[in-house]
């Protein structure tokens, strides 16, 4: 049985496929940063749903696309009822984007930030009562992102991207997607 998404065909392909398997690259990371900034407050399955339409909204998460995102771009995305329409997570998804392509013009980036920041393997949790909702590395990386210019970058939300990105492994012991998820980081 899975430790979550059941009965739910969207949800058990995210939690099978995608959820705690690593994520290196540039866009998929700026991808799923934005989403799990807009996520805040929000039920997660709510994201999933809205995702290809958060994906054709914002330019498929290129972040140089989305870094020249301007006022008319605001407005349309404010529209879209495709989208959670929310000013302010629109508006740090574009600076999110502007501060990942200075990451680059700084001689790194978002990917080497991200995992340099990487927990230490811990204990497999037994229920989600052992699943943390924030870690010390998650701590110091909102602190990093917020100096370089990034915003909706908690130290919660960016607990909830580690886990989502493979950083950290919080499928619990007997959930089937476990060992897979362990093979991958190694």
């Amino acid at each position: 049985m899975r430790c979550f998404g059941e009965g739910d065909a969207l949800y058990e392909r995210y939690h099978d496929e995608e959820w705690g398997r690593p994520v290196t690259d540039e866009r998929g990371l700026f991808e799923r940063l934005s989403l799990e900034a807009f996520q805040s407050g929000l039920a997660w399955i709510t994201i999933l749903r809205k995702r290809e339409a958060f994906r054709a909204a914002f330019a498929g998460f290129e972040p140089d696309a989305v870094a020249e995102f301007g006022e008319r771009d605001v407005e349309r995305l404010l529209a879209d009822a495709g989208i959670v329409r929310n000013r302010a997570k629109i508006e740090a998804t574009i600076a999110n984007a502007r501060a990942t392509a200075g990451l680059r013009q700084a001689g790194t980036s978002l990917p080497e930030l991200v995992w340099g920041h990487r927990p230490a393997p811990a204990p497999a949790p037994v229920s989600w009562k052992d699943v943390r909702p924030v870690a010390p590395e998650s701590a110091a990386l909102a602190k990093e992102l917020r100096r370089r210019g990034f915003r909706f970058v908690g130290p919660t939300t960016l607990y909830a991207l580690m886990q989502a990105c493979g950083l950290v492994n919080d499928h619990l012991a007997d959930c089937p997607a476990r060992a897979p998820i362990e093979a991958a980081a190694r």
